[in-house]
């Protein structure tokens, strides 16, 4: 199967989606009003609610979401064949990443840009408030400590990415600066910014940096000593505005992620590359995970990511200059990922290997396929380039660079969120010196999920990047089905249609609460693993706790949709069967 025929007819069902779907979901189900006077407007404070560009917006929300999980995730998922993998990401965004992430922004606008965590206690009830809450926090948790364990693993393996990462974090300040005190359009000065990078590429291509003698004096691995310094440093961007630094590397990395696709689908096009892996692979070794349920948990962000209901509902509804940019960037948002799932699957599946046997020996077992899900990636979409006329030694350095990029970004969002949930599980159980300090929430932000990607044993292949990325997969996508959940009973109390909501949502809890099981056992019967019974164990059963909640709360929403609404409607259960006007639901 020629590989431009399957990122052809992708790419059309993605703008179908776009033109006729998402159109559905902005007018009948959230029903955007141009006149709503968004929280970036109403409580704008120059560092957290900046009202943005869409375009610029577009790029800070799509580089937040496009880490590094919708290249690993499609990369290892392949494992079970192409088809599968793909069948599950094309669906999936369209028909639940797209709800999901435009839907969590909708609502968090409609409520002072409040995080979905906190919106449980409006939407579905006050005890549910702190259940979510704890699970976002354990989410955030394993997204740190899997992307800081994916950057130590490429700055190890590809040693000259580290230059262009590091010398685009100051360009991006300078960047920001310039955009900030001239008022000037981010376009050509994040254009000069992406020119800048690229010859640094060149730069770090010739010369490389190793951490080896630093290292050895401190007795640690070079990829630990990479993951220390990326919390050093993700605790100091997390402080800063993102006007500073999150919003200028941000709107870079946007313009790189495009070239990256376009250097993908073109060297795929000169090159007339050929998928070599199976479609559907039968031959699953001995010990090799169940398809059901762990295709959907590996894909996680490729297809849809509960984390992306933490960026809309955490930093994006804080920064939307319109209510209907929300379309824009919300639905667009997750076409993005979606596309950079399919890039992955092209990578790994027709670009790394130029025949099956080659392939074979690249994902003998489900191990081996988590190991070298990254290196696949990158050296796959190297090969692409070199069809372009790019060296391929070269080019591995700027597939790394696009890797860490959207890693680093993630975790720079990640972080921050992480210190927003510390504050405010923290406010609720009234400990007030710690709901009042950024620093101390900010090191407890860094510090839990440091500690697990340091843990002994976590290495690429057995801990981080199989086991901790499926527990990872897991509570990622079960937090995406209890977003849905927020979002579908704030949608039904408001008399509109949820069952483009509740579809999707039913499929992710089950698959979620199944793999959680199994998980369980699996953790149960591997002493060396002790470490995450207890957190498998803690998240179910919230989970399943969270899940009864939200069935009652929908339970009587759809009451409410047959008798009128209660009497004790506040406004933030308020229905309308209109439009809503600028005022509904502030508050």
């Amino acid at each position: 199967m020629p590989a431009v025929v399957v990122a052809i007819t992708v790419f059309a069902l993605f703008a179908l989606g776009y033109i006729y779907y998402s159109r559905y979901l902005a007018e009948k189900v959230y029903a955007l009003d141009p006149a709503f006077v968004t929280p970036a407007h109403e409580l704008a404070d120059g560092i957290d609610y900046v009202p943005t560009n869409k375009h610029v917006l577009f790029g800070h929300h799509f580089t937040s979401i496009a880490g590094a999980a919708p290249i690993v995730g499609p990369a290892i998922a392949v494992f079970w064949g192409w088809v599968p993998a793909l069948l599950w990401i094309v669906i999936g965004t369209i028909f639940a990443a797209g709800v999901h992430d435009f839907g969590a922004l909708a609502v968090s606008v409609r409520h002072k840009a409040r995080n979905i965590g906190s919106l449980t206690a409006d939407v579905i009830s006050p005890r549910s408030r702190i259940l979510f809450l704890c699970i976002i926090f354990f989410l955030l948790t394993l997204v740190n400590a899997v992307f800081a364990v994916v950057i130590g693993n490429l700055f190890v393996a590809f040693p000259g990415a580290v230059i262009p990462i590091f010398v685009e974090i100051p360009l991006a300040i300078a960047i920001g600066q310039y955009i900030y005190r001239t008022k000037s359009p981010a376009l050509v000065p994040s254009i000069v910014g992406v020119i800048a990078l690229y010859f640094l590429i060149w730069v770090g291509h010739h010369n490389p940096i190793e951490l080896t003698a630093l290292a050895d004096a401190l007795g640690m691995a070079p990829r630990d000593v990479w993951i220390v310094i990326m919390f050093v440093y993700t605790f100091i961007a997390s402080r800063l505005p993102v006007w500073l630094l999150l919003q200028p590397r941000d709107y870079i990395n946007s313009h790189q992620l495009f070239i990256a696709l376009g250097v993908t689908f073109i060297g795929v096009l000169v090159g007339m590359d050929r998928i070599v892996a199976p479609a559907f692979r039968g031959d699953l070794p001995e010990g090799s995970p169940n398809i059901f349920p762990f295709l959907f948990i590996t894909i996680a962000c490729g297809a849809i990511s509960g984390f992306h209901s933490l960026v809309s509902s955490g930093t994006t509804s804080k920064q939307l200059d319109k209510e209907t940019d929300a379309r824009h960037v919300g639905y667009v948002g997750a076409l993005g990922e979606g596309s950079l799932a399919m890039a992955s699957v092209l990578a790994v599946s027709a670009g790394v290997a130029a025949t099956r046997v080659e392939w074979d020996a690249l994902y003998p077992t489900y191990g081996d396929a988590s190991a070298g899900a990254t290196s696949n990636f990158v050296n796959g979409i190297a090969q692409f380039a070199s069809n372009l006329g790019v060296e391929f030694t070269l080019a591995t350095v700027f597939a790394a660079v696009v890797v860490v990029s959207f890693a680093a970004t993630t975790m720079d969002t990640g972080v921050r969120l992480q210190r927003y949930i510390v504050q405010e599980i923290a406010t609720i159980l009234n400990w007030k010196r710690l709901s009042r300090s950024l620093t101390a929430a900010g090191l407890i932000a860094v510090a839990v999920p440091l500690l697990l990607a340091l843990m002994p044993g976590s290495d690429d292949r057995g801990f981080a990047f199989g086991t901790l990325w499926r527990l990872f997969g897991t509570t990622n996508q079960l937090t995406a089905g209890l977003a849905l959940a927020v979002v579908a009973v704030w949608v039904t109390k408001r008399m509109r249609n949820p069952i483009a909501i509740l579809a999707p949502m039913v499929f992710l809890l089950v698959m979620t609460t199944w793999a959680l099981i199994i998980q369980l056992g699996e953790f149960w019967d591997a002493p060396e693993r002790w470490v995450l019974v207890p957190l498998d164990l803690v998240i179910l059963v919230l989970a399943l706790w969270l899940i009864v909640e939200a069935g009652i709360a929908l339970r009587r929403s759809l009451a409410d949709r047959r008798t009128g609404p209660r009497a004790d409607a506040g406004e933030g259960d308020a229905m309308d069967t209109t439009r809503p006007s600028a005022r509904d639901d502030q508050g």
